[in-house]
């Protein structure tokens, strides 16, 4: 029998998995104007590819920092305010880009003060990015009932999906039919600007969702958080009995230092998010047209094959939210990495003997699928539960951190590794979706059905069988 308000706990989910959305929006907005920037800034001013890496990928810096803040700025400004900056930062990321010149440099003009200030305007987005990458799977986390919040959680990585999935389509229907030069001079323009309309859109509705009752009663707003919980739990006993639990987490003394409790859940967190980029799903997401070209595909049909993997991924992380709290996060994680591996030393082999057919299509989506039902939302639900509520602000930045600076190095990376070796690439991929199976199989703790307060419990005893 359900005990508490399903409508109410949706409606606060969905507003908080627009920060995903604009997560997977503001990555993935980059892809359609590659080809523009590099003709409006790198041609134009005779720079390098190397210029233009940077470029590209120059709201990774923001997101790093973001993701390393993103414990101060929740801790002090709470979550649902740090949300709210997110959305600012979104919306004028998503402005600046679009318009760089900003009233200060000539309109259509490139410089390398107009460049720097477009890379500006990324890395402000990027920052958006890195916050709302911590802080909508902590807000989701925190509000959540025990035995639902794998699913709510992981409604936070189908809206990062999704949010790459409507960008690809926006920007698809932005440069249909027009010439390439409109495209170069104002097309890649609106591919940016479009990002201010989710934004806003965030950012309003995310003043009528209330903050956490972990974070207020942590501040010592008992009462504020006993309204959330009765609200949410359609019973104000359910709620005091939930309450006073959290009171017990938060108040112990000598519990609010990052290392309280040891350094074991430290090091599983930073791991969760380093193999999450190991196993390479950015370099699958990032360079799937240039995969499938390298592999012989026409350019219309690489994109077509990108767009069908782009359906995959949404299908099997479907799969993982009806899953995640009926098969528990370690089973899933496990599964998920064998089939990664399995996609990865297919994939490598087929490189090795070049091999181009259909199969390398199949197995490329054997892998992103093995991802999206595991690794892709999983990773999320255990790094916003498996902290306790004293360290989790400080814990989960410095997890996203390590996640952001890992898809980085992964990234930046690929295009060497290549050139030195397709199918040891492809291989050191597979190699890592072993490791992370042994690692999860040793290590991660099961938090199915858990309380985030039985999380304290969990370290303090180190139980994690």
């Amino acid at each position: 029998m359900r005990n508490y308000n399903l409508s109410y706990v949706i409606i606060i989910t969905l507003v908080a998995t627009i920060g995903g959305l604009l997560f997977g929006y503001d990555t993935a907005v980059i892809s359609g104007a590659v080809e523009s920037l590099e003709v409006f800034f790198i041609n134009k001013l005779g720079l390098s590819k190397f210029i233009l890496g940077a470029t590209v990928s120059s709201a990774l810096i923001g997101c790093i920092i973001g993701g390393a803040i993103s414990g101060l700025l929740s801790n002090r400004l709470g979550r649902k305010r740090t949300l709210f900056t997110a959305a600012i930062l979104f919306f004028i990321s998503a402005l600046g880009s679009a318009y760089p010149e900003t009233f200060i440099f000539s309109y259509g003009e490139p410089s390398m003060g107009l460049l720097l200030t477009f890379n500006f305007y990324r890395i402000i987005g990027g920052i958006g990015v890195g916050l709302a990458s911590a802080v909508c799977p902590m807000y989701i986390g925190e509000i959540a009932p025990a035995h639902i919040r794998g699913r709510l959680v992981s409604c936070n990585q189908f809206a990062i999906i999704f949010g790459m999935l409507i960008v690809y389509f926006v920007n698809w229907g932005i440069a249909k039919g027009q010439l390439s030069s409109w495209i170069h001079d104002l097309g890649w323009r609106y591919m940016f600007g479009s990002e201010a309309i989710p934004a806003g859109l965030f950012g309003l509705l995310i003043l009528f969702v209330p903050e956490t009752p972990r974070y207020l009663a942590l501040r010592q707003r008992n009462e504020k958080a006993l309204r959330v919980l009765e609200k949410i739990n359609n019973s104000k006993d359910k709620a005091q009995e939930i309450l006073q639990e959290i009171i017990q987490t938060v108040s112990e003394t000598g519990k609010g230092k990052l290392f309280s409790y040891g350094k074991t859940v430290i090091i599983i967190g930073i791991l969760l998010s380093v193999f999450q980029q190991f196993i390479g799903i950015n370099v699958a997401l990032y360079y799937a047209p240039t995969i499938f070209k390298n592999l012989g595909a026409a350019t219309d049909s690489a994109m077509l094959q990108t767009i069908v993997m782009g359906f995959v991924n949404v299908v099997f992380t479907v799969l993982a939210i009806l899953t995640v709290d009926k098969w528990g996060r370690k089973p899933l994680l496990i599964t998920g990495s064998i089939g990664m591996a399995i996609g990865m030393f297919a994939i490598a082999g087929l490189s090795y003997f070049n091999i181009i057919s259909m199969a390398t299509l199949v197995f490329i989506i054997i892998y992103t699928a093995s991802f999206m039902m595991s690794w892709g939302p999983i990773c999320w639900v255990l790094i916003a539960e498996i902290f306790p509520n004293k360290i989790r602000g400080q814990a989960v930045a410095i997890a996203v951190a390590a996640q952001w600076a890992a898809n980085y190095l992964i990234s930046s990376t690929y295009p060497p590794m290549m050139e030195l070796s397709s199918a040891l690439t492809y291989g050191f991929y597979g190699v890592m979706a072993v490791l992370s199976a042994i690692f999860v199989w040793r290590m991660v703790p099961e938090t199915k059905g858990k309380t985030l307060e039985a999380m304290e419990k969990l370290w303090t005893r180190r139980d994690i069988q």
